[in-house]
């Protein structure tokens, strides 16, 4: 292990709430987006007694479709509804998929720099109650530039994820196969026990729900060989010849309802609390990618982490690389000499989802307690972004 510093950005503690089904009648669609992330941030305030809320310098949190009930900054509500004092601020995050991860890249900005000591970061999407792209409200989000620049158009993200599937001739057998092993990962672990330190019991009207309902066993490749792609039309085809179509539902992230948080503090910070920190935030990185092919962006932001942290890829134990769409993480070990092995060994957003703001932090939690099982070292983790963008953050076991 490395030594540690009292200026080191640290993680404390980690938290998620379970994946529920993102539509009428999953677990937590009952559930206010609000009141589940202040559920989340209380518990994880509860398991680090010595840290007095009111010192908490600031409330970073992702959310992606800011409307409705997730529209008056949801990080300041959740602080509120979980009774927490009102002198501490919040603010809300928008990188649409990697919002939460860019929330630990602010906070541990913040405390590197000295304007804070200790931030809770973290994220929250219920994409039952408020519907997938709700915020344009049918708007055009490109204005007259964008459409020139880019002309005859940018596309959805799935389309996307057909053009990059294109682009590195993946199948659609190994699509299917990829989201069955992210199925039986995300099982196994379950089946074990490894996700119960990371999630935590989610009050509902129906009552406490505290597993993953995400999760589909005895998916085959078979199965989802049966489901249609969902992205094509005949204009589509026109543009787009290339394509073969093989993006489905069953090789996408779920649409889910969940949310998450980190307890981010000085190294310091914690030494004069008593508090251990289990990692620290080694290396941050953003790249913008290919708007058009938009999924992308997990390859350049490897090397810029890597490159920034002095760090090799061999020396990576865990990767996190969100599973928005299965062509994402198979065109990223095409570019990698890396162990498939290596990457979401617990599964991925095929099966644990895909609660827009909340994955950033889902995926680092997950990666946390993962590193700590298995006695390892460094995790990565990496998100692509709608627009072309991608975080990486590089974080290693104290």
């Amino acid at each position: 292990m490395t030594e540690n510093s009292p200026t080191d950005v640290v993680i404390v503690d980690a938290v998620r709430t379970p994946s529920g089904r993102g539509r009428t009648g999953g677990a937590l669609a009952e559930v206010h987006p609000v009141d589940l992330l202040a559920q989340t941030i209380e518990t994880l305030l509860q398991r680090s007694p010595a840290l007095d809320p009111g010192t908490v310098d600031d409330v970073m949190v992702g959310c992606v479709s800011q409307v409705g009930e997730q529209s008056a900054t949801p990080g300041r509500m959740a602080w509120l509804g979980a009774g927490l004092p009102a002198h501490v601020p919040a603010t809300t995050i928008d990188r649409k998929c990697g919002s939460s991860q860019q929330a630990v890249h602010f906070a541990a900005q913040a405390i590197a720099s000295g304007q804070a000591d200790v931030v809770v970061a973290g994220g929250v999407e219920s994409m039952s109650r408020v519907v997938m792209g709700s915020a344009r409200m049918g708007a055009d989000p490109y204005g007259v530039r964008v459409a020139e620049r880019f002309a005859p158009g940018l596309v959805s993200q799935g389309v996307a994820a057909e053009l990059v599937a294109a682009r590195w001739k993946l199948s659609r057998a190994e699509l299917d196969d990829y989201s069955v092993r992210s199925h039986e990962l995300a099982a196994a672990a379950q089946d074990s026990g490894a996700f119960d330190r990371e999630v935590i019991a989610v009050d509902t009207p129906g009552g406490p729900v505290a597993r993953d309902e995400t999760i589909r066993r005895g998916t085959t490749s078979a199965k989802l060989g049966e489901l249609r792609a969902v992205f094509e039309t005949p204009e589509l085809a026109a543009r787009f010849p290339e394509i073969d179509w093989s993006v489905t539902a069953g090789n996408s992230s779920q649409i889910t309802d969940g949310a998450s948080a980190l307890l981010v503090m000085s190294r310091a910070h914690a030494d004069r609390l008593g508090l251990t920190p289990r990692a620290r935030v080694h290396s941050m990185a953003v790249v913008g990618d290919d708007p058009l092919l938009m999924l992308t962006g997990p390859i350049p932001a490897t090397h810029k982490v890597l490159d920034r942290a002095g760090v090799a890829l061999a020396d990576i134990e865990h990767i996190e690389l969100n599973e928005a769409f299965a062509p994402v993480p198979l065109a990223w070990l095409a570019e990698f000499d890396v162990d498939p092995a290596r990457v979401n060994p617990r599964g991925g957003a095929i099966a644990l989802g895909h609660p827009l703001g909340a994955s950033g932090t889902r995926l680092m939690t997950t990666m946390l307690h993962a590193l700590e099982d298995n006695d390892q070292r460094f995790g990565l983790q990496l998100m692509c972004e709608a627009g072309g963008m991608a975080n990486a953050t590089l974080i290693e076991r104290l």
